[in-house]
């Protein structure tokens, strides 16, 4: 078997002898002699390529992503009889380090006080704590309610490291019970959850069930110190919604490394949108223990066993 290995990635595999490993160029088409291969791996793969790789790959039968959401390779255009596995756990610590960052900035807002050192401006008067806690702003996880609507193990890596900082966490997923210690509600339980929710966040992937979930009635819901943190997808999300939540200060703002539309355009309203935080979809990006997966995953193909990770279309 033929397997096409990303040159955006180092990867140090030990594959049967039966496996013929091929680096090819991410950004370049295949070469003429490797397009009979089985298999590939995707990494960082530009969006234009993504749509390119069915036609040049007519013999694929197994694509193996390793990013945790694989929207971009289920849209692209394969056959839906070729199989399809995601990055499945490999990005849960780096998502959960790059989320902690993003709610502690919003506690702490460290956007403004970059604006304010760029300005040479020691702002005490609205970014002292004690001035912090007289508004009411979310400035704190110690006491914190925190919402993480996307249970799975990104949230699970999350969950701990919030609760050590005083925080209350529930996980919203499709199935009520405990996970890895703590509750988790389902969607049909959050009118009562989100009026008292200090941070939601969303860790929800992209697919027809989850399109625009997060709407208006979410933010309307949410009280007015809340922020919503976005390291899921997103088109998951009502932007006009939230964009209007934002500047109605109906919510207390919005951390957002995803987008619809990447990279967001330069005229895109988020930019401008008042206590907004930004992220270049750079939550992900340091897929760990990739190696063992890809192994895993090539022995259980070769014998005919199920694959980890394998994605519904």
């Amino acid at each position: 078997m033929k397997l096409l290995l990303p040159d955006s990635i180092n990867l140090d595999l030990n594959l049967p002898e039966e496996v013929q490993p091929v680096t090819y160029a991410v950004t370049e088409p295949i070469p003429q002699e490797h397009r009979d291969a089985e298999a590939i791996v995707l990494w960082a793969t530009p969006g234009h390529r993504m749509g390119e790789l069915p036609a040049e790959l007519p013999n694929l039968k197994w694509v193996q992503g390793l990013m945790a959401g694989m929207d971009a390779a289920v849209n692209a255009g394969f056959s839906e009889d070729i199989t399809m596995t995601s990055g499945l756990g490999l990005h849960a610590g780096p998502v959960a380090e790059h989320t902690l960052a993003m709610v502690l900035a919003a506690a702490r807002r460290l956007d403004l006080c970059v604006l304010y050192q760029a300005n040479n401006e020691w702002d005490e008067t609205h970014l002292g704590g004690n001035q912090a806690l007289r508004t009411g702003n979310f400035s704190t996880l110690s006491g914190a309610r925190v919402l993480i609507w996307g249970f799975g193990s990104i949230g699970q890596e999350l969950a701990p490291w919030m609760a050590a900082m005083g925080a209350t966490v529930t996980g919203v997923a499709s199935t009520a019970g405990e996970r890895a210690g703590f509750p988790v509600i389902t969607a049909a339980d959050l009118p009562d959850e989100l009026p008292r929710t200090d941070v939601l966040i969303n860790i929800l992937p992209a697919n027809p069930r989850t399109e625009a979930i997060v709407d208006a009635a979410v933010f309307e819901a949410l009280p007015q110190h809340a922020w919503f943190v976005n390291v899921g997808r997103g088109a998951t999300v009502d932007d006009a919604a939230l964009l209007e939540a934002l500047h109605q200060g109906s919510i207390g703002g919005a951390a957002l490394d995803v987008f619809r539309t990447e990279p967001l355009p330069a005229d895109d309203p988020y930019w401008s949108a008042p206590n907004v935080i930004i992220t270049p979809h750079s939550a992900g990006g340091r897929p760990r223990n990739s190696e063992p997966l890809i192994e895993q995953n090539v022995r259980a193909y070769l014998a005919g066993e199920e694959l980890a990770g394998l994605v519904a279309r």
